[in-house]
């Protein structure tokens, strides 16, 4: 089953020609690299995928599903459904740094319709276990390192059970030994039965982690197949 399915789609950035012609499919349980320079349109792509750019279909034959949702012309209130079937791991970190790792998790769940206080404490124990973070709950984002903060980020993609994960350079900013331990994370989760799409300008982790190779060059995506 196709988790995404673009065909011969254009990607913009406002009013900047992105990429053109797109194909891109990504079949459930996939591991999939975008790789390719700074500038080439590897974020872009990833933004149409979770709704935050839009997907021009610009042809008859154009079309674009993510996990079964018609992406051209897709209304903005079909936004938050969309997003609750998938986690987005940026390179940044984006947590709230005025509250603990507990509260980060725990305001994420409410937000996507928790009620019950013990099954979210259950649920963010469970995901705090899976990166290996279960007794820094009562940690703030400034008291960890960025290995140990990217790990909340993996935690937090993963509370809601996702189909399918947007990671977004997520080992840019550590050092190579913590880049393996996400890594190798991520790759627990795609065991899982999760799909992973992940962007990446490390030409070493399809080498040690192999999946499915597409690479941003000259405005086009091209599919160079599995590593």
């Amino acid at each position: 089953m196709a988790i995404i399915d673009f065909q011969n789609v254009e990607v913009r950035q406002q009013d900047m020609f992105v990429l053109g012609d797109v194909t891109f499919q990504v079949q459930e349980g996939d591991f999939v690299y975008v790789v390719g320079k700074v500038g080439s349109g590897k974020s872009s792509l990833l933004k149409t995928i979770y709704g935050e750019l839009e997907v021009i279909c610009s042809t008859p034959d154009s079309h674009a599903f993510v996990l079964g949702t018609d992406m051209c012309g897709m209304k903005q209130k079909k936004l938050p459904r969309l997003r609750r079937q998938m986690g987005i791991i940026f390179q940044d970190f984006q947590l709230l740094t005025d509250r603990n790792v507990l509260d980060n998790l725990s305001f994420v769940l409410k937000a996507t319709g928790w009620n019950d206080q013990k099954l979210i404490n259950q649920k963010i124990l469970q995901v705090l276990d899976l990166v290996g973070m279960e007794s820094k709950g009562y940690k703030f984002p400034h008291e960890l390192s960025g290995g140990e903060q990217q790990r909340i980020c993996i935690a937090r993609a993963l509370l809601n059970d996702p189909k399918l994960i947007l990671a977004d350079e997520p080992t840019a900013n550590l050092d190579p030994e913590t880049g393996v331990q996400i890594m190798e994370i991520l790759r627990k989760v795609n065991d899982g039965g999760t799909t992973v799409v992940m962007i990446t300008h490390n030409p070493r982790w399809p080498g040690e982690f192999p999946g499915r190779v597409f690479r941003c060059e000259d405005k086009q995506l091209t599919d160079t197949g599995a590593q």
